[in-house]
């Protein structure tokens, strides 16, 4: 919890300004070929060493990818070290790890209004192809990242590996998971929510044990101390070098901003859209994300959005935090709420679940996918059915859920999977039609990731949530305790999940293992465990 505090009124971007900027520079959003000089061209940098927080792709197509990076030369101070003015930014794309056959280069802008970040959206490229890409400011030359282009549409892909990641709190442990995760070389990286913590930071990173300098420490309320919060945990050398390796497709959950919050209100001091407002900006700043998700003037961001990998699996990223409605049956834990089951009660507001409606009903892929940010399936607190239910999760918004499961049966929707994030536990659930209906039909299959980090190598929700398990038939699989992160192997034929989980976060060096496999045939909703 944060206690009140003095809301930030910070502004959003002005968008139109934003693309008539990079529309001059011929650099993001379109990506203009603009050949680049050779290196030893380059002028001598005016600052430090200026890429420190990596470099990143995301939200992969056919024929592009989005490349990112941020100029921060010091990062965890106001400003990160950068000039107070527009720079241009030299980006190359190669088709050879060696960078001997460059494809494609052009000059992204960095506005200063966007703390200098970088987002260049590829055309182009070739489909289901590996490419190498790297920036330059001036002197100074980024590391270099390697992404991958999705399946032309309708490609008759053979097999796809994701991974599922959420909730890697900083100060709980070390960012091992994905290291491992690296090494599994997944084709792409889904993170699920809880990218950063809103909380303050302590001078050593609670388990960590490193130094935090000062600005990075109290718990963000304006757009520099958010900026500078994604600054610390980018620092975390596995984190950069997943995102340099293998393309991101990001989502959030309420970490983001605040605990629990639904659209623009909170529990712990009601109004927060200029908090949100900011929180948002950063978020964007520093996620691969497209152009198309820039914050609007009036503090909001279009995050939902779908990819596609060929004919295999069509994926569908969700935003459940910022257009929900408060929960009727209030926050938290609570007796279940008759008006809950109100139809004007949404999760993911009335547009957002229209898109959604109508990608699903047109949907032909092998697999249709979502990815959602907190839990679709019921769980049970008591032996009563629908006692007492956690409503920050789909169980507090019943009838917008029924309308998604509804769809999912009637429209006979090809082998749909939810992955799903938050619970800083694991769980494999089947997805009634109607869980009010402990006899409706299974419609699809939700696995739940557990955390990169978060409440670290203590035991916390075993001993909590475990009592529960017995009361939730649909219910598979469960575990309370363990980090890491899932593995999905994607054919015509089965879904498989393996449940990687390491040995532990709170110091360096954890091992890792596979917990738990599951499988989910084609045409036959329900995980079996293998």
């Amino acid at each position: 919890m944060l206690p009140p505090r003095t809301p930030n009124h910070s502004h959003g971007v002005d968008r139109r300004r934003f693309l008539a900027v990079v529309g001059a520079l011929a650099g993001t959003a379109a990506a203009a070929q603009v050949p680049l000089a050779d290196a030893s061209a380059a002028p001598r940098p005016d600052i430090g060493f200026p890429f420190t927080l990596g470099v990143a792709s995301g939200d992969p197509g056919p024929d592009g990818v989005v490349l990112w990076t941020r100029l921060a030369p010091d990062p965890l101070v106001p400003g990160g070290g950068a000039p107070g003015r527009d720079l241009a930014v030299e980006w190359a794309v190669y088709s050879d790890e060696r960078l001997r056959t460059k494809v494609a280069s052009g000059l992204a802008l960095a506005p200063a209004r966007l703390a200098h970040s970088v987002h260049v959206e590829l055309r182009g490229l070739r489909p289901w192809r590996e490419y190498w890409f790297r920036f330059r400011y001036r002197g100074h030359v980024s590391d270099v990242g390697r992404t991958r282009t999705a399946p032309a549409a309708g490609h008759p892909l053979r097999t796809a590996t994701l991974a599922t990641v959420s909730c890697q709190d900083y100060s709980s442990g070390f960012y091992t998971a994905y290291r491992h995760l690296v090494d599994d070389d997944p084709h792409l990286v889904l993170h699920l929510g809880d990218y950063v913590y809103e909380g303050a930071v302590g001078a050593t990173a609670g388990a960590r044990g490193t130094p935090v300098p000062e600005p990075a420490r109290p718990a963000p309320r304006t757009l520099e101390q958010w900026r500078i919060r994604y600054a610390l945990y980018k620092s975390d050398a596995d984190l950069r070098a997943a995102h340099a390796a293998v393309p991101f497709a990001v989502t959030w959950d309420d970490h983001e901003v605040q605990n629990d919050y639904a659209g623009t209100r909170s529990q712990y001091e009601g109004d927060i859209s200029a908090l949100r407002a900011a929180a948002y900006q950063a978020y964007y700043e520093h996620q691969p994300l497209r152009v198309a998700s820039i914050p609007r003037p009036d503090g909001g961001l279009t995050l939902h959005r779908g990819l596609d990998l060929g004919g295999l699996v069509r994926l569908s990223m969700l935003d459940g935090r910022q257009h929900r409605d408060v929960p009727p049956g209030g926050w938290g834990e609570a007796p279940a709420s008759a008006a809950a089951y109100a139809p004007s009660v949404t999760m993911l507001g009335r547009r957002q679940e229209s898109w959604l409606t109508a990608r699903l009903r047109a949907g032909r892929a092998h697999w249709a996918v979502l990815g959602n940010n907190v839990m679709m399936a019921r769980l049970e607190h008591e032996a009563t059915p629908g006692a007492r239910l956690w409503h920050d999760a789909w169980d507090g918004f019943p009838a917008a859920r029924n309308r998604i499961t509804e769809v999912l049966a009637t429209a006979r929707v090809r082998n749909p999977v939810v992955l799903t994030g938050d619970w800083h536990s694991t769980f494999v659930n089947d997805i009634r039609q109607d869980f009010d209906d402990p006899g409706s039909p299974v419609v699809a299959t939700e696995f739940v990731g557990t955390s990169v980090t978060t409440n670290g190598d203590r035991e916390v929700y075993g001993p909590y949530y475990g009592p529960m398990i017995r009361y939730n038939p649909h219910i598979r699989y469960f575990d309370g305790d363990r980090r890491g992160y899932q593995l999905h192997t994607v054919t015509r034929a089965e879904w498989r999940t393996d449940l990687r989980t390491v040995e532990f976060v709170g110091r360096r060096g954890g091992g890792v293992s596979t917990s738990a496999s599951f499988v989910v045939e084609s045409g036959r909703p329900g995980a079996q465990r293998l």
